[in-house]
């Protein structure tokens, strides 16, 4: 199903005209942050729910769709609304039917706010809970949703976008939320923090001091991020780093962001885990060509016993579109 496109207008932060506060009927709606393979039960959570940016599970990693993504649907029932996601899924095409699912590629929308507008929050009417992923991109959805669709701050779709696809600049206060969470994305009470400060309209106060001060670890963690980015090897278009047992806290965005300095693919070598990446625009889509079956096209992860049938199929990939732009 196609998306809607935000409007683009609606209300403006406290410091420019909005009056901050949740819209009327979403006073009490709870908000439950999650991850597309970490979904709270169903059976937990009050009454009618939307679920934001919460991408269906990619059938290669975890126990896949059938068993996360559409054993919560099935549990929710009739008390799902709806369901708002640009992640890529080959699953999409299975509820293209259904009017709940608000379904996009990440092609089409770079992120989850712009699809949400004042008519689609007023379509689906009173609900008692959100279910959002837990990145600046699901927070600013949410916040998007308790005020009844209009925009939290001008440039806020823009915002999500920019920090979501990682083209773009975003504005200070963007930034600064962005690294509060990369810093402490466990951190439940934060996220509480920053999505009040977003629906009351960015006001100057505890909730805002609470992400500077959090935004200020995160400096830290990007600065060993730099001292590991330093063992990339390069080899063409691909930069990858192992990183050392005992290596403390670092931003693993970041640096797979300074491995594409290097090169077009960054790959980051944690343990069991590899952390792969692109840019937006670099033609490439890891989620097919490793057949994971779902997920963010340009940032993918993988078990390490994959890595080397990774890094061969990616090489694979990067003559192909070598070969494309010379032809």
């Amino acid at each position: 199903m196609s998306a809607p496109g935000s409007t683009g207008k609606g209300a403006r932060p406290s410091s420019s005209g909005r009056k901050g506060g949740r819209a009327p009927g979403l006073e009490n709606t709870k908000v439950v942050f999650a991850s597309p393979r970490r979904l709270p039960k169903a059976s937990e959570l009050d009454g009618r729910v939307v679920v934001l940016d919460i991408a269906f599970a990619s059938e290669g990693l975890g126990k896949g769709f059938k068993k996360t993504t559409g054993k919560f649907i099935t549990n929710l029932g009739a008390r799902l609304a709806r369901w708002v996601d640009h992640h890529d899924h080959p699953a999409h095409v299975d509820f293209a039917k259904d009017a709940r699912f608000v379904l996009a590629t990440k092609a089409e929308h770079g992120a989850c706010p712009e699809m949400i507008d004042e008519a689609l929050v007023r379509d689906t009417g009173p609900i008692d809970t959100i279910v959002a992923h837990f990145d600046l991109d699901g927070l600013y959805a949410a916040a998007k949703w308790l005020i009844g669709g209009a925009a939290i701050y001008p440039e806020a779709d823009d915002d999500a976008r920019a920090v979501d696809t990682r083209i773009g600049t975003p504005s200070p206060e963007a930034a600064r939320i962005d690294e509060a969470l990369r810093a402490h994305y466990r951190d439940e009470a934060l996220k509480q923090r920053i999505l009040r400060y977003l629906v009351d309209g960015l006001r100057p106060g505890g909730d805002r001091q609470a992400i500077v001060d959090a935004a200020a670890d995160y400096q830290r963690m990007a600065a060993r991020a730099r001292e590991l980015a330093e063992a990339y090897v390069v080899e063409g278009e691909l930069a990858t780093v192992q990183i050392p047992g005992g290596a403390g806290n670092f931003d693993k965005t970041e640096l797979l962001l300074l491995g594409q300095e290097r090169a077009t693919v960054a790959v980051v070598v944690d343990g069991g885990n590899v952390s792969i990446a692109a840019p937006f625009d670099s033609g490439l889509d890891f989620v097919e060509l490793l057949e994971l079956g779902g997920g963010m096209p340009t940032r993918v992860n993988v078990p390490r016993k994959r890595l080397d049938e990774s890094l061969t199929r990616i090489r694979a990939a990067l003559r192909r579109l070598e070969g494309e732009r010379q032809g």
